[in-house]
C-alpha cells in the first residue's frame, strides 16, 4: 500500500484530535488537583477544533474523499455523524465535571479516556475497512470499559465493568469471525470491494454464515435485544458522569458501524439481513419497553428504554434504501441530544452521597425546582414521542420508512410498543409533578454555572429542534444523496 500525503488531509479532524489528546496526557501529569479545570477545558478546546475541521474538510454533497487505499472513508455521513460525536461528547464533559468533583474522580484518565473513545468513534464512522471499522470499534470498545470501572472504590462499577468486558470481548470475537468468513469467501478487506464481489463468490454459504456473526457483534454494539444483557447492569453501575457518555455518543458510532458494514460492504445481501434486523427490531421494542415498566432505577428504567429505541432505529435500516438510512441517522441523532438531557439531569441534582437514581428520588422536584423539573419533563415526553417535541418527528420518519419498504406490519408492532412505554415516561414526570416531596425547601443546585447553563439549552433545543427539524432532516438527506 503505497504513501499519499494527501491522505493526510483528509484524516485531519482525527490527528488534531490525537494530538490535542498526546499534549493534554502530558500537561495533566503536572497540574495539581485543583488546576484540573485547565485539564477540562483543554479538552472542549480539542473537541471544538476538531469538529471546526471536520466542517471545514466537508465534501461537496454526493462527494467525498477516500484515504489510505479506501481504508479511510470522508464522506457526507462522516461528516453529520462525527460533528454529533464530537459535540454529545463534549456535553458529556459539562455534564460530568461536578459530579465527577463531588466524588474525588475528576482525574486526567477521566478526560483522556472520552477523548480517545471520541477518537475510535471517528474513526469507525470512516472505515472504509474491515481493518479500519474493527480498530475503531476496539478503540471506543477498550475506552468505555475503562470509564465504567473509573470508580475503582464502587464494587457495584466494577461488576459492572467485568460483564461490560466479557460480554464486550464476546461480541468483539463474533464480530471478528464474521469478518473472517466474509475475508474468506471473498478475498479482500475493502468494503467497496467485498460489496462488488458478492455476486461472484464461489461459496456463498460462507459469505451467509459470516454475515450472521456480524449481524450479532453490530447488535451487542447497539444494544438489541437479546444481545442486550450488558446494558442495564452498566448503566446502573457506571458513575452517571460516564453513563451520560455511553448512552449518547457511542449510539451514532453504532449507527455509523452498522451503515458502513452492511449497506457498505453487504448491500448486496440486503434480503437477508432486513429480515434479521426486523426480527431483531421486534425483540428490542418488546423487551424494551415491558422490562422497562418494571425498574424502580431510573437509570436502568432508561436503559432498557434505549432497548427499545434501538428497536425504532432498526426500522430505517429494514428498507436497505437511503431514505431509510437518513431517517435512522436522524433517530440516532434525536436519541442521543435527548437522552443527554435525561441522564444529565440525574447527574445535576445528584450530590456527595445521594446519586439520585431511583424514580422516587424525583419526588415533588417541581414544588423545589420548577425550572428543572420543566427540563426533565421536557426529555421524558421527546423520549416518548409527545408532539411536538423532537423525538416525536424522529420516530414519524423511521415509521414512514419502514411502511415505504413494505413493513406495515413492523411500523404497527412499533406503534403499540411505543403507546405502552409511554407508561413508565409518564411514571416520571408523575412523580415530579404529583408527588410531594420530602424536603419542601428549595432544591441545592451545583455552583457550577456552564452545566446549568448547558443542560437547560440542551433540553429547550428539543422543543426548538421539534418546530425545526427540517433542517437537520435535510443535511440527513443530502449525506446520502438524497
Amino acid at each position: 500500500m503505497s504513501f499519499n500525503p494527501n491522505d493526510l488531509v483528509a484524516i485531519l479532524p482525527e490527528l488534531i484530535l490525537l494530538g490535542a489528546t498526546c499534549a493534554i496526557l502530558l500537561i495533566d501529569l503536572f497540574l495539581k488537583p485543583s488546576q484540573r479545570d485547565v485539564t477540562h477545558w483543554m479538552s472542549i478546546a480539542a473537541l471544538a477544533v476538531s469538529a471546526c475541521f471536520v466542517w471545514q474538510g466537508a465534501p461537496a454533497a454526493g462527494q467525498g474523499l477516500s484515504a489510505f487505499n479506501g481504508m479511510f472513508l470522508h464522506d457526507g455521513i462522516s461528516v453529520v455523524l462525527k460533528q454529533f460525536v464530537l459535540l454529545m461528547s463534549g456535553l458529556s464533559l459539562f455534564y460530568g465535571r461536578n459530579y465527577m468533583r463531588e466524588r474525588q474522580l475528576l482525574i486526567g484518565e477521566y478526560y483522556l479516556l472520552i477523548l480517545f473513545a471520541t477518537l475510535g468513534m471517528m474513526l469507525l464512522v470512516s472505515a472504509g475497512s474491515l481493518i479500519s471499522a474493527y480498530l475503531g470499534l476496539e478503540l471506543l470498545a477498550l475506552s468505555s470499559y475503562a470509564l465504567v470501572a473509573l470508580n475503582r472504590d464502587s464494587s457495584v462499577s466494577a461488576e459492572a465493568a467485568i460483564k461490560y468486558f466479557v460480554l464486550g470481548a464476546l461480541a468483539s470475537g463474533l464480530l471478528l469471525y464474521g469478518m473472517s468468513m466474509i475475508y474468506g469467501a471473498t478475498g479482500t478487506l475493502d468494503l467497496a470491494r467485498i460489496s462488488a464481489s458478492i455476486g461472484q463468490v464461489e461459496h456463498p454459504g460462507w459469505l451467509a454464515f459470516g454475515l450472521i456473526f456480524l449481524i450479532a457483534g453490530i447488535a451487542f454494539k447497539l444494544g438489541a435485544a437479546p444481545f442486550h444483557m450488558w446494558l442495564p447492569d452498566v448503566y446502573q453501575g457506571a458513575p452517571t458522569a460516564i453513563t451520560v457518555f455511553i448512552g449518547s455518543a457511542p449510539k451514532l458510532a453504532a449507527f455509523g458501524l452498522a451503515y458502513r458494514l452492511l449497506e457498505g460492504g453487504l448491500g448486496g445481501l440486503s434480503e437477508h439481513w432486513t429480515l434479521m434486523l426486523a426480527i431483531l427490531s421486534v425483540f428490542s421494542l418488546a423487551i424494551g419497553n415491558l422490562f422497562a415498566i418494571a425498574q424502580s432505577n431510573l437509570k436502568r428504567m432508561l436503559a432498557y428504554s434505549t432497548i427499545s429505541h434501538v428497536g425504532f432505529l432498526l426500522l430505517g435500516f429494514v428498507g436497505a434504501s437511503p431514505a431509510g438510512f437518513s431517517a435512522a441517522m436522524f433517530y440516532a441523532i434525536s436519541y442521543s441530544l435527548t437522552a443527554a438531557v435525561a441522564f444529565g439531569m440525574i447527574g445535576l441534582l445528584a450530590r456527595k452521597g445521594f446519586e439520585c437514581e431511583e424514580i422516587e428520588d424525583f419526588k415533588g422536584l417541581n414544588q423545589r425546582s420548577p425550572w428543572y423539573a420543566g427540563i426533565m419533563a421536557i426529555a421524558m415526553f421527546s423520549l416518548a414521542g409527545v408532539p411536538p417535541l423532537f423525538g416525536f418527528f424522529a420516530k414519524l420518519l423511521v415509521l414512514k420508512a419502514a411502511i415505504d419498504a413494505g413493513f406495515l406490519w413492523l411500523a404497527i408492532v412499533a406503534i403499540v410498543f411505543a403507546i405502552i412505554g409511554i407508561y413508565y415516561y409518564l411514571r416520571v414526570v408523575k412523580v415530579m409533578y404529583f408527588d410531594s416531596a420530602a424536603d419542601a425547601s428549595a432544591l441545592p443546585l451545583p455552583s457550577d454555572v456552564p452545566l446549568r447553563w448547558v443542560i437547560s439549552l440542551n433540553g429547550l433545543a428539543l422543543i426548538v429542534l421539534g418546530f425545526a427539524w427540517g433542517p437537520l432532516f435535510d443535511w440527513c438527506n443530502r449525506a446520502f444523496g438524497i
